[in-house]
């Protein structure tokens, strides 16, 4: 079913997450903002269910593009398409291998919860709630895997750092291979971007797409959804502490 390329996902309703009165939460979107994931985080939210089962299914890279075949018609996705679509940065680092050691020092004790420095391979709980939040909108919508949410790892402390610590990177790049290992035989990446690749294929003439279905309210970012996850992440941490 294709509800299972977005079961994780989170989208972001930007205009009313800047409107909270939370000047942790909305500097952290600004960041995001900033970093030029805006197009793709914060794009309208159709889904094309069947279309996306179609694409998955046929779907392969073909010259650097992923190519596969909906309801019959050829679909093509350059990586100039994909940049062009979510208004994605091309300028900066394309490996996140390369950024700085001293900006990943830095990062780790600005989102620290006790001031203590954060543990790259630790927990979340170790961050402030504003981080962990980042760290689940990277990890789940732009890396899009499948493992443990609570658990951090290399890949998205590194995303994390660029985030808040205003590292130029070509997120265009990054996240076209990312879609490229999608449909890559034999790939251990999860498949996701489903509500980025239902706009992207709106715009393929003579494609009939048919019905579309509602993404859940409930994934979308807005100021009730994350005060919601502050205080489920703050009752977690209460509880924690009793047990202790």
């Amino acid at each position: 079913m294709a509800s299972s390329y977005y079961t994780n996902t989170l989208h972001v309703n930007f205009e009313s997450v800047l409107a909270m009165d939370d000047p942790g939460m909305v500097s952290m979107f600004q960041a995001l903002m900033a970093s030029g994931l805006e197009g793709f985080l914060g794009c309208p939210t159709v889904i094309y269910e069947a279309a996306l089962v179609d694409l998955f299914a046929n779907a392969s890279v073909r010259d650097g593009m992923v190519v596969s075949t909906v309801h019959g018609v050829t679909v093509e996705f350059s990586e100039q398409l994909f940049a062009e679509m979510f208004e994605l940065p091309l300028e900066g680092l394309s490996e996140l291998s390369e950024i700085p050691k001293d900006l990943l020092f830095d990062a780790r004790s600005i989102v620290s919860l006790s001031g203590e420095l954060v543990s790259m391979s630790g927990k979340k709980k170790e961050m402030k709630f504003e981080y962990r939040l980042l760290c689940d909108i990277l990890a789940k919508t732009i890396s899009v895997k499948a493992r443990s949410f609570d658990a951090l790892t290399m890949e998205k402390f590194l995303m994390l750092t660029v985030i808040i610590c205003e590292v130029k990177i070509n997120w265009n790049r990054v996240l076209f291979n990312i879609l490229k290992d999608m449909v890559t035989a034999g790939s251990s990446q999860a498949k996701g971007y489903a509500i980025q690749i239902s706009l992207l294929l709106e715009n393929i003439p003579n494609l009939e797409l048919g019905e579309s279905s509602e993404f859940p309210s409930s994934k979308i970012l807005t100021e009730n959804t994350v005060h919601r996850y502050v205080v489920l992440n703050d009752k977690v941490g209460m509880e924690e502490v009793a047990d202790a």
